[in-house]
């Protein structure tokens, strides 16, 4: 028998797995590095689309990312059933993702609006939550998207440093 992972495992949602998820997923990586937190941790990110799936991250979440001095290597997936139970938090990007989530069966206890870790925005109804899609925009949407997600995985560190695991995933 195998033990259950004992790292906090977090899985970031959205669309297509080309823009916002795999630019959270390199923020929050960036960021358990310089906490020296990573090896506590086992991140990824999907889609709940699969026309993207193999391909890279969008060029423009690869530019952004750069920017900042973030690494984003990334190769585009859609989400699984077993995400479902093998992670300790979901965290759509957007009300329509995270609908999606509930959809195909994710416990509604680890599902959350990746915003709603942003303590600039406690309290805020959940229309003020979502990171909206830069994809169709032009490239500073992917610039405010990075904001965002720098404020939103800030807090997301936080939340796992001060909060019991609610249950073992794995």
């Amino acid at each position: 028998m195998t033990k259950p992972d004992p790292r906090f495992a977090v899985n970031f949602v959205c669309l297509g797995n080309i823009c916002r998820s795999p630019l959270a997923k390199a923020i929050f990586i960036h960021q358990a590095k310089q906490r020296g937190v990573l090896d506590t941790l086992r991140i990824d990110s999907c889609g709940t689309g699969s026309w993207h799936v193999g391909g890279p991250a969008d060029p423009r979440s690869i530019m952004v990312a750069e920017k900042h001095g973030v690494e984003l290597d990334h190769v585009a997936r859609c989400v699984c059933s077993d995400d479902f139970e093998s992670f300790d938090l979901l965290l759509a990007m957007d009300l329509n993702n995270r609908a999606e989530l509930l959809r195909r069966g994710a416990p509604a206890e680890r599902v959350r609006l990746m915003r709603s870790f942003d303590p600039t925005l406690k309290g805020r109804p959940e229309h003020e939550l979502i990171v909206p899609d830069p994809y169709t925009g032009n490239d500073d949407g992917f610039q405010r998207v990075y904001e965002m997600l720098w404020r939103a995985c800030d807090g997301l560190h936080e939340h796992i440093a001060t909060t019991p695991r609610p249950s073992p995933a794995g």
